[in-house]
């Protein structure tokens, strides 16, 4: 460059002669005049492409795979050296590097484009992600819910075992809840979640579980073309932006809830940031966005599915591939299964009959120990091969209780500490080992005697009998007892 500018400045600034200049820098005419004509050294030029008499005639051929290949998945797509098998296949007597640069380049020039897109205030994106979770010690993979509001940048970020209707409906919960409202539209992929079938003209046919959801919010929905997930490229990004800045390095966690806590506290540090080319931090664009939102109903969504089931011979009920135990009582009814994210509630009428933490494993059973004490009062011969037992830890004074009760009555020593371990249907197992100290300590080790202490002594001393609801007893006359018919009853029956 310090060559062509000296030249340059000697001829049209200094007045120097053309012949000088080209006898002194030894170069040509046509070198000279370029010189001249161009500020900076043009480069080379080609007047016409080179030729390529071997790939040239099947270029087109390769432009049209690759434009079929857009209609089929990724992983069924014609690669560079699938597509050199096929064109040698039609005549084409090249080498695979030839095929291989051409592919390459149709590529690039075959990239869509996009459309930049206008993010109003009030309008959100939701999509799923999955990332590793080191939980009590064991590693795997669960889901995250991910809800963005483009707008205000705003994020909420939640993990899940998997993905279904429920997990679902909970995470829109939750970021209602945290936003403080409900964004005006939301768009989605196309998941069965949401999605029963894509129809023609970009309809779709929604799940009732989406329709539920949407009923009880009032947003308007927006599903985005197949296999176009650019048009919701905000949570895209922030889908990957949340795993590399939340999840990074692998959370190692006793539960998901306690990571879910963590991630919500992630989200909400999030909206001090300030993003390039705005002038508010994101807490304060989401504050603005707020007045476009919709309010948020008295109660929120009731983010649990309902299935009815018939309680087994075996006082099971199963929901989602597991079952779950009731009390046996209610074996052979139909109750009512109402599944959480966290729980599992059974329910008979308005009576919530069972609860259970959710197994989302497979072909898994959570039993109740209680559930089947009642069965085994009557048939105390299957208390130490019960598999609802098995695993039931009670404290050391339960050991205690039934060996003492065993030795002072026999045979019916076992079913006595049953109808003790019956008092947990009506009491915690705290306020019960308390109970049972209690009675071991003072020499009273039946049922009735250690019932006594689980009532407080000011109950007792304010308990009196009440006619309330036995109002047909009123009439009833019972005269007062005089304790000398006692006396005059032993004295006839020594007599005798």
């Amino acid at each position: 460059m310090q060559w062509w500018t000296d030249i340059r400045r000697k001829v049209l600034v200094e007045g120097v002669s053309k012949r000088q200049v080209k006898a002194e820098y030894r170069i040509h005419t046509k070198t000279l005049e370029r010189i001249l004509a161009n500020p900076q050294p043009p480069g080379y030029k080609m007047s016409k492409p080179r030729p390529k008499p071997k790939i040239g005639p099947f270029i087109g051929r390769i432009e049209e795979i690759l434009l079929k290949d857009r209609e089929v998945p990724k992983k069924q797509r014609h690669t560079a050296k699938r597509i050199f098998e096929r064109i040698t296949d039609e005549g084409y007597t090249g080498g695979y590097t030839q095929v291989k640069e051409a592919v390459s380049k149709l590529k690039g020039r075959l990239k869509e484009v996009y459309i930049p897109l206008v993010h109003r205030p009030g309008e959100a994106q939701v999509d799923f992600g999955y990332a590793l979770v080191k939980e009590c010690g064991v590693l795997r993979k669960v889901a995250f819910f991910v809800m963005s509001l483009p707008y205000s940048d705003a994020v909420y970020v939640q993990v899940y075992e998997r993905i279904c209707t429920e997990v679902f409906w909970d995470g829109h919960v939750r970021a209602f809840a945290f936003f403080g409202g409900v964004p005006s539209r939301i768009s989605y992929d196309n998941d069965a979640v949401a999605v029963a079938k894509v129809l023609e003209r970009h309809d779709r046919r929604m799940t009732d579980g989406f329709l539920q959801l949407q009923s009880h919010y009032l947003f308007k929905e927006h599903f985005c073309n197949v296999a176009r997930g650019n048009e919701k490229g905000v949570v895209e990004s922030m889908v990957r932006y949340t795993r590399s800045n939340f999840m990074v390095p692998v959370p190692v966690v006793r539960s998901l809830e306690e990571l879910n806590t963590s991630l919500e506290q992630r989200c909400r540090e999030e909206l001090h940031r300030k993003l390039r080319g705005k002038d508010r931090s994101k807490g304060q664009l989401l504050e603005e966005e707020r007045r476009c939102f919709i309010d948020l109903p008295l109660t929120p969504f009731d983010a649990c599915r309902v299935r009815t089931r018939t309680a087994g011979s075996l006082s099971l009920v199963r929901f989602d591939r597991n079952d779950y135990s009731v009390p046996v009582r209610y074996a052979h009814y139909r109750t009512t299964v109402k599944g959480y994210v966290d729980r599992v509630e059974i329910c008979r009428g308005d009576e919530c009959i069972a609860r259970h933490p959710r197994l989302w494993g497979l072909a898994a059973v959570r039993f109740d120990p209680v559930h089947y004490l009642a069965l085994l009062e009557r048939k105390p011969g299957g208390f130490d091969h019960a598999r609802p037992l098995e695993d039931w830890k009670l404290p050391a004074c339960f050991r205690d209780l039934r060996s003492r009760l065993e030795a002072e009555h026999e045979g019916e020593g076992t079913r006595e500490y049953i109808k003790v371990l019956r008092l947990l249907e009506k009491h915690s197992p705290k306020e019960l080992s308390r109970a049972v100290e209690q009675g071991l300590r003072c020499g009273a080790s039946s049922r009735d005697a250690i019932a006594q202490f689980l009532v407080p002594r000011m109950e007792w001393r304010c308990t009196r009998f009440s006619l309330d609801g036995h109002e047909h007893l009123r009439h009833v006359k019972v005269a007062c007892v005089d304790v000398a018919d006692y006396s005059r009853l032993l004295g006839e029956e020594v007599g005798a």
